[in-house]
């Protein structure tokens, strides 16, 4: 395989100077005609995609802190700083900057990939033999990032996907190519999908393994490859509810021998199990694909809003909700790394289990960097649950295998666990609060049941006040026909001129 430098840098210093987030890559000191002319300088853009990713609008900050903050994960606390209060009260806007920050550096990404991919199509009339052959790595490289820019689009901006309508619901706007943006106008969701799809299937014929990289660990890694490929293959056909597709994919990621759960029971050394280790210091069998960070160059803080910790006290912004806490055995390890209990340094003096999940890694720490980590995007873990899930939603369930996925989490997760049973009666109760203790806080939570509300297995939710929480918000009853389950798109793409962009129900 190809292996870049791991130093994570910026092609260049830009700045965006176009009014739309739809617009091209963009403007810099280098000329367009003058940029990306030799394999070495693909290889550069390829590292500056990877570095775009650690922006704290993506994975480190907003898309994997603002669905689960929305839904009914967290409660804010009395005092807080009102960060991200609006989002958490249900109280978005077209205007919203959470809303346009997502919006606008997804897209933003989807150029970079689109530029780079043209002068990829460039070179590669003019190279030969192993030149041709990186190129290929960095066209795979750069077409899964642009499906997983997409699948997130799709994600926040769209409804949940119902084969019989897909081909009549909003999706977004597709743009393939750099130099011939299009017009600005929403596809169908189904085509959305496809798009994805499409990235996907280009990129796993770029990225396919040779016979010498057969033998090669692809776990821990922040570059992507085939296992990352499958691992969004599987994510995506569950949100399509291809159940047979999800399990053939989360299959090729579990049976390659690749990756294998961190255990809470098996110790690193005398105090940390495998599983701490993977919290506190970003290390991991399980780990699929993380946005990888040093302690010179890295991007957002996940934990800030659950600590603000100042070396003297602790003044959260947020708590995990009661019936979270509530879900874990007292045999599940799971809660003794995600939750500490601390007093707060606020004049309530509010005692809670805090996010120590977040609390940060320890070499950054160290560094008096705090509540930074390093965001795990794709965990073998996921796989798991995804592949349960869909052997029992399949229209001749399997729930003999699901339980055996269950089992096999549950193992590595429990101080000692015997095996799971499922059955239609209980099922959706036993996958659906096992994605919630697993995924806790990772950006799954408001997909997860916008997804199953659209099939009726549940009915949005419910918040109950809890100790020391704001009021306006604690009390919140969202049925899952709030149109906010799907975010409304930014209010200055609708008005540009000559827009076509349709808005969502939650624009109105």
């Amino acid at each position: 395989m190809i292996r870049k430098i791991k130093i994570y840098i910026t092609l260049v210093a830009v700045a965006l100077f176009s009014v739309s987030c739809l617009d091209k890559y963009p403007e810099n000191a280098i000329l367009e005609g003058d940029a990306i002319k030799t394999v070495e300088e693909a290889n550069q853009a390829v590292i500056g995609i990877y570095a775009y990713m650690k922006s704290p609008n993506l994975y480190s900050g907003l898309l994997t802190l603002l669905p689960d903050l929305q839904a009914d994960l967290a409660y804010a606390v009395e005092g807080y700083t009102n960060t991200y209060g609006d989002i958490w009260r249900w109280n978005i806007l077209p205007t919203n900057t959470e809303v346009e920050a997502v919006y606008g550096t997804l897209y933003a990404l989807v150029g970079k990939c689109n530029f780079l991919l043209e002068k990829i199509a460039v070179l590669e009339k003019e190279v030969v033999d192993d030149d041709y052959e990186k190129l290929q790595q960095y066209k795979g490289e750069a077409l899964f990032a642009r499906a997983l820019a997409y699948s997130d689009l799709i994600k926040m901006y769209c409804k949940a996907y119902d084969p019989a309508t897909a081909d009549s619901e909003l999706g977004v706007v597709l743009v393939s190519s750099y130099s011939n943006a299009g017009e600005l106008k929403r596809a169908s969701l189904k085509d959305s999908y496809q798009f994805v799809l499409d990235d996907l299937a280009q990129a796993a014929i770029c990225l396919e393994l040779d016979e010498d990289e057969e033998s090669e660990s692809f776990y821990d890694t922040t570059y992507f490859n085939i296992y990352t490929v499958n691992a969004l293959y599987a994510r995506v056909y569950l949100n399509m509810r291809e159940w047979d597709k999800a399990i053939e994919y989360a299959s090729e990621v579990i049976e390659s021998g690749k990756f294998k759960l961190s255990s809470t029971t098996e110790m690193i050394d005398s105090e940390t199990s495998y599983y701490q280790y993977m919290w506190q210091y970003d290390h991991s069998t399980e780990i699929i694909w993380k946005v990888g960070f040093t302690t010179t160059s890295y991007g957002g803080s996940l934990g800030t809003i659950f600590f603000n910790y100042d070396f003297n006290s602790f003044k959260p912004d947020y708590v995990p909700a009661a019936w979270v806490l509530n879900l874990y055995a007292d045999t599940d390890r799971r809660a003794a790394t995600f939750f500490q209990s601390y007093r707060t340094g606020y004049e309530h003096g509010l005692q809670w289990p805090l996010l120590a999940k977040y609390f940060g890694n320890q070499e950054f720490y160290e560094q008096r960097i705090l509540h930074v980590t390093m965001p795990k995007v794709f965990r073998l873990s996921e796989q798991y649950l995804i592949r349960a899930e869909a052997y029992c939603q399949k229209s001749n369930p399997e729930y003999g295998k699901g339980a055996s996925d269950l089992t096999t989490l549950r193992q590595a997760r429990y101080l000692n666990y015997g095996s799971a049973s499922l059955n239609s009666e209980n099922w959706f109760k036993e996958i659906s609060e096992e994605r919630v203790r697993e995924l806790y806080m990772e950006g799954f939570r408001l997909n997860d049941l916008k997804r199953w509300g659209q099939q009726g297995l549940v009915n949005g939710f419910t918040r109950k006040p809890q100790a020391n929480t704001v009021s306006v918000g604690s009390s919140l009853k969202v049925d899952v026909s709030n149109p906010l389950f799907v975010w409304p798109i930014p209010q200055h793409e609708l008005d540009l001129p000559g827009s076509q962009i349709e808005p969502n129900e939650s624009n109105k």
